[in-house]
This record gives C-alpha cells, structure tokens and sequence, in this order.
C-alpha cells in the first residue's frame, strides 16, 4: 500500500490524519507500507519538488536506482530549504491551516447556493471536488467553459477519476475563493443574476 501524507496537517474540525503504520503490526522493514509525502503544500515549497519516501531498505534501494536513471538530483538549495521548513518553526503551519480551513467553509457556504451541485466536504487539503453532472458530465468540457466564459481555472474531474466533478482550489484569499465562485455559479447555474462584472467589463450570460 502506498500512503500519500503530503496533507498529514493540513486536515480540519480537528480531524487527525492517522499514520499509515498505525494499521499493520510490522515494523517499516517488515511492512508492505510505503509513505510518501514532502514539502510543496505544507510550507507552501510547491516549486522546489522535495519529497520523500519511507519503506523498507531494500525496496527504497531499488526505488533509488530508477529515481537516478529518469531523474535529475535535488539541488544542495532546495535540499537546504527543506530543511530549513522541517526543522524550523511550524507555529505557520498553524497559521496556515485556519485560514485554508475558512476558504473551505466559505467554498461549502457559496456552494450551497447552487442548484443541483452536490460537494462532499473535504475534511483536509485546499481542493473541493464537486458533482457538477447537474450541468454536464463532460468534465473536460465543462473546465474549457469555464475558461473561455468566467476566466476560472478549474481541473478536469476526470483526470483524478472523477468523471462528472471539477477541482476547485480554495488556496487564496477569501476574495478570490468568493469571486471564483461566484463566476462558475453565472456561467453554470440558470437561477443566478444574468449579468455579472469580471473586473471593470459587464459580463451578459446568452447561452441559457
């Protein structure tokens, strides 16, 4: 099994990501666990690329060698920056996580507002995932719209899976999560205001 932990701390309403170990009574050697995860979303490193691996030797020793042969090696920098995040104060882990935790409220909240939009609340990360096949359950179709028409960046839902969703990140401001939001629900969702302002330029929706 291999346990993706790059969210270890980023959960929410105190919820505790349970350590993949805590389920086998094998030690690391003697497991058939891996865990993986890094610095990108934790300390906000995404373009630094350090990550990790935990299992045992053997298999991480074969892991290596084919790491060496499609790889480049992490700079001495961003090793450096590394861990300078692990081992310095993780009072901004604390700071991060609340305020990623009520974007994710104020995602849940506007979404509600919705008609025929489904969302199953994340409990960790800064991603939503919600059931637009109210609207079409082309998800790739949908993500192109909503480029072309709103100006919103979504992703695919079927890049993860899940066909008939979108990903929605929750990452910035409140600002921005709002106005995202509010973009995807004039362009999808018939019941809302046919006009709405991106920027200085009014927006007229004509394809409902």
């Amino acid at each position: 099994m291999i346990c993706d932990d790059i969210y270890h701390k980023l959960t929410f309403d105190r919820v505790i990501a349970v350590p993949a170990y805590h389920f086998t009574k094998n030690d690391v050697e003697n497991s058939h666990v891996i865990v993986v995860n890094g610095v990108a979303k934790l300390y906000g490193m995404t373009g630094f690329r350090i990550g990790w691996a935990v299992g045992p030797r053997e298999l991480v020793r074969v892991m290596t060698n084919v790491l060496a042969q499609t790889t480049s090696c992490v700079s001495p920098i961003a090793q450096a920056a590394a861990e300078g995040a692990l081992n310095g104060l993780q009072s901004v882990v604390e700071v991060l996580r609340p305020h990623i935790q009520n974007n994710r409220d104020v995602v849940l909240q506007e979404l509600r507002t919705f008609h025929g939009v489904r969302l199953i609340e994340p409990a960790g990360t800064f991603y939503a995932l919600p059931d637009i096949r109210a609207f079409s359950n082309d998800s790739v179709e949908v993500s192109e719209f909503l480029v072309k028409k709103a100006m919103v960046v979504t992703v695919p839902g079927k890049e993860f899976g899940m066909e008939g969703h979108i990903r929605i990140s929750f990452a910035g401001s409140v600002k921005d999560v709002t106005e995202g939001i509010a973009r995807i629900k004039w362009a999808l969702d018939a019941s809302s205001p046919n006009e709405i302002y991106i920027g200085d330029k009014k927006m007229v929706r004509h394809w409902m």
